[in-house]
Order: structure tokens, then C-alpha cells, then sequence
């Protein structure tokens, strides 16, 4: 952005210091006052713990702060007023640890994120009681570098009690007179205002957001455990009851594979004494038929033996008869011829 657009603008510091907070334009390399001198000697001694108040409770990014609160207001009518924008979870109204007076601030958290920048919307400068209240968000948790109105730090405030101070909702940063000194800032260790990222003085400053990664990773290693816990815990019991059913199926397996195989063997038994007769009863006949067709052989061939020395018989004895005659005929012949 050039210069002669920045005039009309304004910017939002993300971390607060001391000097850019009670300069105008953020400028300033010295302290202009006793306070700002103070609250830098907090800062670079380390002297305030934003998270060491033991009364700090709920998420920062569900709180809001109200400031200007009229010293009449309770906790029963500032929840009255603040339920109009979302449930609200916890309430907490600062008041004096010796008198018990209201001290004309309070924290209020809310049941979402969304109702929480819902009424850092629409509850700014609304009334409360007869009185302007404004609102901001939670930087004493949210803003790095946070130095409160007590150690001369905050924002806002009036120009006659000499703590008028810069960067806040109220007051923001302007635009810088002059150009920035960077290298002096530098020296003293000072951060250089946010140059660049200037907004118009009608818009409304978004709060800061939660960092989604590391909150979806805390929210994904938080789930990922529970579901590998309940995995691990269904795994275990999935074994036990497959490992249960797997001993019940391989007893079933036994009785069927042994029933099976009495079955079989009866079968088989069956079968091998079914085939036996079978073969027994095949056998018979063709036994039968053998010995017939071998008798009948026998039979033959002693019956045309029989006959063959029925036949040889009868031959030779009709060779005798002939031979008888023929030596009687030749007896008769030869006597006939002797002359005796």
C-alpha cells in the first residue's frame, strides 16, 4: 500500500510493547512517560506472568472481556445481558480483594467460539446499566508480549490521566506521521509496526483464531488413541470370539471329518463287500460256465476217444476176421496143392 492510502487507516498489532502501545503511529523509540517506562522494565525483566493468575479458568478463545462496567453492575445482570449472544459457560466480575467492589471489568466465556465472536460484535458499545461498555478479546492469554494497566501497560484509556495508549478497538494504531525509524527500532530491540496490513477504521478487527493443526492434531492423536484403544479392545475380542469359533469349528470339523470318515469306511466296507458278492456272484456263473465248457470238452474228447477205440476195435477186429480167413483160405490152398 502507498502512503497517501494509508492516511485514512488503521492497523492492529498481534504482540504488544510498550512504546509502539503509547505512541500514535507506533513510532517511538523512547518512553514518553513514567508508565510506559515501567511496563517496559516488566517486559524485559519478565516480571508478569499472563498465565500465572490462579483465577484464570475456561478457553481463552470461547472468553471475551468487558470493560466500563457500572460499579451497580452484578454477575446476575451482566449474564442476563451476555446470554442475549450465546450460552454462556462461565462469568467471573473482578472486584476489589479488600472491599469486595466491582472494579468495573469481567471475563465471560461462552459455550462455542462462534457465540464468543458473536457478542465481540454486537455487544461493543452496548449498554449496560446506564453505561457504554466496550468489549475485546482475551489478550492477557492471547496477545504475546501482554503488560496490563496495573504495570503501566493496556490500551485505551484517557489523555488527561496521562496513559493514553494505542492498538486496541478503541484507540488503534494510525497510520505513521513520518517514516518508520527501523534501524533505530532494531537497536533498542523494538518491534517495527505491522506496515502492510492496514484496514479501514469502519471495519471490525477479527480476534485471533485457534490454530487448527495443532488443534485437529491434539484432537486427532486424542481420537486416534481412544479409536485404537477400542480398536485394540474389539480386536481382542473379536480373537477371543474367532479363536472360540474356530475351536468350536475345528471340533465340528472333528466330529464331521470323523463322521465322515466312519461314513466313508462303511461306505467302503459296503461297497467292498457289495463288490465282493458282486464279484462272487459274477464269478459263479463264469465258473460254471468253465467247468461246463471244460466237462463238455472232456466229454467230447473222451466220447470221441470212445468212439475212436470203439472204432479201432471193430477195425481190428474185422482186420483179425480178415486175416483169420485169409490164413484159413491160404491153409486150404496150400493143402489143396500138396499132392499127399
Amino acid at each position: 500500500m502507498s502512503r497517501s492510502n494509508n492516511i485514512n487507516s488503521v492497523f492492529y498489532a498481534e504482540s504488544y510493547h510498550p512504546i509502539q502501545a503509547g505512541s500514535i503511529d507506533g513510532t517511538d523509540i523512547l518512553p514518553h512517560d513514567n508508565a510506559v517506562y515501567r511496563a517496559l522494565l516488566c517486559s524485559n525483566a519478565a516480571l508478569y506472568d499472563p498465565l500465572g493468575d490462579p483465577k484464570l479458568i475456561g478457553d481463552p478463545y470461547r472468553t471475551i472481556f468487558v470493560g466500563r462496567l457500572s460499579h451497580l453492575t452484578t454477575e446476575h445482570t451482566l449474564r442476563k445481558a451476555m446470554s442475549k449472544y450465546g450460552l454462556v459457560k462461565n462469568l467471573r466480575l473482578v472486584r476489589h480483594i479488600v472491599t469486595g467492589a466491582s472494579r468495573g471489568y469481567a471475563f465471560v466465556e461462552f459455550e462455542t467460539e462462534r457465540d464468543m465472536r458473536r457478542a465481540y460484535q454486537d455487544a461493543h458499545h452496548s449498554i449496560i446499566d446506564d453505561s457504554e461498555i466496550i468489549v475485546d478479546y482475551n489478550r492477557q492469554q492471547l496477545m504475546p508480549g501482554w503488560i496490563p494497566r496495573r504495570l503501566g501497560g493496556g490500551l485505551g484509556g484517557k489523555k488527561e490521566s496521562g496513559q493514553l495508549r494505542f492498538g486496541g478497538r478503541e484507540r488503534p494504531f494510525r497510520a505513521p506521521l513520518r517514516p518508520i525509524p527501523y534501524e533505530d527500532l532494531k537497536k533498542l530491540g523494538i518491534p517495527p509496526p505491522p506496515e502492510g496490513r492496514y484496514m479501514s477504521r469502519f471495519k471490525v478487527p477479527s480476534p485471533p483464531r485457534r490454530q487448527r493443526i495443532s488443534a485437529e492434531r491434539e484432537e486427532f492423536s486424542h481420537k486416534r488413541s481412544s479409536m485404537d484403544r477400542e480398536e485394540l479392545s474389539q480386536r481382542s475380542s473379536f480373537t477371543k470370539r474367532d479363536e472360540h469359533k474356530m475351536t468350536a469349528a475345528a471340533g465340528g470339523r472333528q466330529e464331521k471329518s470323523s463322521k465322515r470318515n466312519s461314513v466313508e469306511e462303511e461306505g467302503q466296507h459296503g461297497e467292498s463287500s457289495m463288490d465282493r458278492s458282486a464279484s462272487f456272484q459274477k464269478r459263479i456263473p463264469t465258473e460254471r460256465e468253465d467247468h461246463h465248457h471244460k466237462q463238455s470238452c472232456v466229454d467230447r474228447e473222451e466220447h470221441s476217444h470212445s468212439r475212436s477205440t470203439r472204432e479201432g476195435g471193430a477195425i481190428s477186429r474185422k482186420r483179425s476176421s480178415k486175416d483169420k480167413e485169409e490164413g484159413s483160405s491160404k491153409h486150404r490152398r496150400h493143402h489143396s496143392r500138396d499132392p499127399w
